[in-house]
């Protein structure tokens, strides 16, 4: 399970296999296979990555709740009955593992990387604009609770529905239109006529 480099190096990898392959792994699982689990490991770990990195804010403790949470996908896989989509229970994995690392948390942490993530093929004029609109959004992002930006990460970057994002968040389907709601609400207002046309 160690890979190279940091989770944040690491967060723009392969996408997770399929749902018949990562079903497939996923009963080797069970059965005990460990070169299956090193391989949902490293298909699901660039995904879990940038969920992590949306709202956790602490690069520093992403690999250990990345890491506990497989570690649950591991010791635990006989608890998945098939009532959500694997990828929906490993998500939920996570998502509680982060949240109780953020209760844990005394004090916010900036994610300095952030503002240097930034396309290299862009016109220098592109990158500035580009540039300010990711700054916009990241500190009108801070702002929002755990919760919101996770509603907001599931939704955009990991283009899951909202009967996903409430089996994943264990709350019920109208909290997370709610909370979705909010979250926008607010990105409008914080972004007022910057970035308005994007939420």
């Amino acid at each position: 399970m160690n890979g190279q480099g940091t989770a944040t190096e690491r967060a723009s990898g392969a996408s997770a296999p399929s749902g018949g392959e990562d079903l497939r792994l996923f009963a080797l699982v069970r059965a005990g296979d460990a070169q299956a689990f090193e391989e949902l490991y490293r298909a699901y770990h660039p995904r879990l990555t940038r969920f992590l990195l949306k709202f956790v804010r602490r690069p520093q403790i992403i690999e250990e709740v990345l890491n506990d949470s497989m570690m649950v996908v591991w010791e635990r896989a006989d608890s998945f009955h098939g009532a959500s989509k694997l990828s929906t229970w490993i998500f939920g994995i996570a998502y509680r593992k982060a949240m109780k690392a953020i209760n844990r948390q005394d004090e916010p942490i900036e994610d300095r990387e952030s503002e240097e993530r930034m396309s290299l093929d862009a016109s220098p004029e592109d990158q500035l604009g580009a540039h300010k609109r990711q700054l916009l959004l990241k500190r009108a992002m801070e702002e929002l609770s755990p919760d919101h930006r996770a509603v907001l990460e599931l939704t955009y970057y990991q283009e899951m529905g909202y009967r996903e994002i409430a089996q994943i968040m264990s709350c019920p389907v109208d909290t997370v239109k709610t909370r979705m709601f909010h979250a926008r609400r607010h990105l409008k207002r914080r972004l007022a006529g910057e970035l308005a046309d994007w939420v």
